[in-house]
């Protein structure tokens, strides 16, 4: 297995956003030389607490370290929609991220975003670019989806050159749609075909 991996970085309330990274993942590990590693981070309120952040959740992927971020070939950084921005805890872990920034780790490196949101016009392009700033405060790379992906002509639902996306339409259950499926996976397939290039020599 190869030890250059692709960071999926995310937070989810209900769910959505937890399937799109998996999605993702499917995308990063059909791709050699990258494997995708999965990391939440923990709701705001245990983030508050102390700041001592349980390093394994009750379920799900476990919590992100500074370390497994500081070592990744690249990010793909997804959130639920909250008023045109990413959700609070996932500010909050990259708020504490100054040493990072400091030291360079994730210059030159690829970073890609998603999100999921609960109405077709509930800001999820929004959220996608204001996800990518801090981003580029890091010195990372932005990487969208291209037009000549099928799927980004053909979604009715999500689906932006920004990143991928999901939108629940008319309080429908929240089933990931193909078009949103096949963006989410062409995203991690393109992040760690970009990472792959860069680490070359």
């Amino acid at each position: 297995m190869s030890d250059s991996y692709i960071l999926i970085l995310y937070y989810s309330r209900n769910g959505a956003t937890a399937d799109m990274a998996e999605l993702i993942g499917e995308g990063v590990n059909g791709m050699a030389g990258q494997r995708a590693m999965l990391r939440t981070v923990a709701p705001i309120s245990d983030s508050l607490e102390g700041l001592n952040m349980p390093e394994i959740p009750e379920s799900g992927p476990l919590y992100c370290s500074e370390d497994e971020l500081r070592n990744c070939s690249g990010l793909i950084l997804g959130s639920p929609t909250r008023f045109g921005n990413m959700a609070a805890p996932l500010k909050f872990f990259l708020d504490q991220t100054s040493s990072l920034w400091l030291s360079g780790s994730l210059i030159d490196k690829p970073a890609a975003v998603f999100t999921s949101t609960g109405s077709m016009h509930g800001g999820n392009e929004m959220t996608l670019l204001s996800m990518l700033i801090p981003l580029m405060h890091h010195g990372m790379i932005g990487v969208g989806l291209p037009y000549n992906l099928p799927s980004l002509h053909d979604t009715v639902t999500g689906g932006t050159p920004y990143g991928a996306s999901h939108v629940i339409v008319n309080d429908q259950p929240s089933v990931i749609s193909f078009d949103e499926s096949e963006l989410c996976k062409a995203l991690g397939a393109r992040v760690a075909r970009l990472a792959t290039k860069i680490r070359k020599p």
